[in-house]
């Protein structure tokens, strides 16, 4: 599996990466263990940019924010708002479907400790910045946490001191709507950085700004 914009399967652009994933090849052979696709239609107005994917959820599965508690509120809050349809059940043949939204990780390859490097997150937007590129109809971005913000704020060539991240913070990069949000990670739900009805929030100014799908 693997999409136009991305890396190939044996990406070994970012070495600490590619150690990590060659040992998790070796212990967990029928895991996924490549670099991650997107998910989701090109001709979607909306991209959601996460961080990585996880060691037991994406790295496993070979579907963004599939395996891992993310996933669980992430996609639930996608089909509440319309941008996802179907049931999620957490594998990547489950029913879900989505709809006018396409998923891609800041960085495709599972970190170790979900800690990617400044230089393997800046290697990795090579693919990021085409990523957003061959989405003609882009509109808006929801952007996962502060590493996700900066790389698209990077990616899409804007000032960081006029773009700084915030929890439902809205900002217009020629013509493109950003809206931020914490990560949807267990850490920040449990904590109470980031509850349900913070992270549905974003999602409803989303779908305000882009109104129904047509």
């Amino acid at each position: 599996m693997q999409d136009a914009a991305g890396p190939g399967p044996d990406c070994s652009r970012c070495p600490r990466l590619k150690d990590f994933r060659d040992h998790w090849r070796e212990r967990e052979p029928s895991w996924f263990n490549s670099p991650v696709p997107a998910f989701g239609p090109k001709s979607a107005r909306l991209a959601v940019i996460g961080l990585a994917p996880g060691l037991r959820g994406a790295n496993r599965t070979g579907r963004p924010f599939t395996g891992d508690y993310a996933g669980e509120l992430l996609y639930s809050t996608l089909i509440k708002y319309g941008f996802a349809r179907g049931k999620f059940e957490a594998r990547p043949d489950d029913s879900l479907e989505l709809l006018d939204c396409r998923i891609v990780n800041a960085v495709r390859c599972v970190p170790p400790g979900n800690k990617p490097t400044p230089l393997e997150i800046k290697t990795c937007r090579d693919f990021l910045t085409p990523e957003i590129e061959i989405m003609p109809n882009l509109k808006a971005i929801v952007t996962l946490g502060k590493i996700a913000h900066d790389s698209v704020v990077a990616a899409l060539a804007a000032k960081p001191s006029r773009v700084k991240f915030g929890h439902a913070a809205e900002h217009d990069i020629d013509g493109i709507a950003m809206f931020d949000s914490y990560h949807c990670s267990r850490l920040n739900t449990n904590t109470g950085t980031l509850t349900t009805p913070m992270f549905h929030d974003v999602f409803a100014a989303v779908r305000k700004r882009l109104g129904q799908l047509k």
